[in-house]
């Protein structure tokens, strides 16, 4: 099956559409589409600068104490210091969940590409959720999971024993084999079919009204982590398909989950962009 790009497949009806709009109308796109491409080269660059070590003292913290064993998880500002493709590098096995003495939850998982060069501080995402590596050792890293993160994911659901999708942060050197994802997730889908065809998976997830107005036929989608095409968007039954090949279902989570579990959802942050910004540039309706 052939996939085209979401820009190139919507790229002449967008067009046709524009050119037929009124001129505030015409104005109001233009603006926004230039500052949400704006925005995503700044994302680029600060995805960069964070790599190289600038612009995040929790890191520069930590390589200052070697000798730390673990680092204690603290809320800061969300500042965009990590960014991710949605190409999962590894399946890791989650070691334990416990509580910790101050009440936070930790969950520790064992991995091994992941851990290559890995630093206190560092961001790697566990089933498309962005978290801050707070203890590390030859087989394992421990992240600090918060109120907040439990509410919105599905990680609250997972066990000693269960499999995690793992990824670390975008560095310059990285190839964008997907699309930008930024560990934020928006919410959760539930499975309600799984159909082979050939050696290809079929796969129907239900999402809100609120996540499903993001989501496209052709564009983006971040599910567990896994940076994949939408086929299909079904309003009616509000959701959606996309399809794994055999290649894909042997390196992420997703297969082996059932109908009715529940998977994460980040949707393309370009539309919510767009959108927020137009907001400001509504064109009162004629009056007849």
């Amino acid at each position: 099956m052939s996939i085209a790009s979401p820009a190139a497949a919507n790229s002449s009806a967008l067009r046709s559409q524009l050119a037929s709009a009124p001129a505030p109308r015409r104005v109001a796109v233009a603006a926004a589409t230039a500052a949400v491409w704006n925005l995503s080269a700044a994302c680029a660059r600060a995805s960069i600068h964070s790599s190289l070590g600038g612009g995040n003292p929790w890191r520069s913290a930590a390589l200052g104490r070697r000798s730390a064993r673990k680092q204690q998880h603290r809320p800061r500002a969300r500042a965009i210091t990590a960014m991710f493709t949605g190409i999962v590098e590894e399946m890791g096995r989650v070691r334990g969940v416990s509580v910790g003495d101050d009440g936070g939850c930790e969950m520790t998982v064992e991995a091994s590409i992941v851990l290559d060069d890995v630093k206190l501080g560092d961001s790697i995402a566990v089933n498309g959720t962005c978290l801050t590596v707070t203890a590390f050792d030859a087989g394992a890293f421990t992240v600090g999971l918060s109120p907040e993160t439990l509410r919105r994911t599905s990680l609250g659901e997972v066990s000693t024993g269960s499999q995690v999708n793992l990824e670390r942060s975008l560095q310059p050197s990285s190839r964008m084999g997907g699309h930008f994802v930024q560990g934020h997730v928006d919410g959760t889908g539930t499975i309600v079919s799984m159909e082979p065809e050939g050696n290809s998976l079929w796969i129907k997830v239900r999402a809100s009204p609120d996540l499903l107005k993001y989501i496209v036929p052709k564009g983006y989608i971040a599910v567990d982590g896994t940076s994949l095409t939408v086929v299909d968007v079904i309003d009616e039954e509000s959701s959606f398909t996309f399809m794994l090949v055999g290649f894909t279902q042997q390196r992420v989570v997703i297969p082996g989950k059932a109908v009715g579990n529940r998977v994460n959802l980040e949707v393309d942050i370009l539309g919510k962009y767009v959108e927020r910004m137009l907001q400001g540039y509504a064109v009162p309706a004629a009056r007849s």
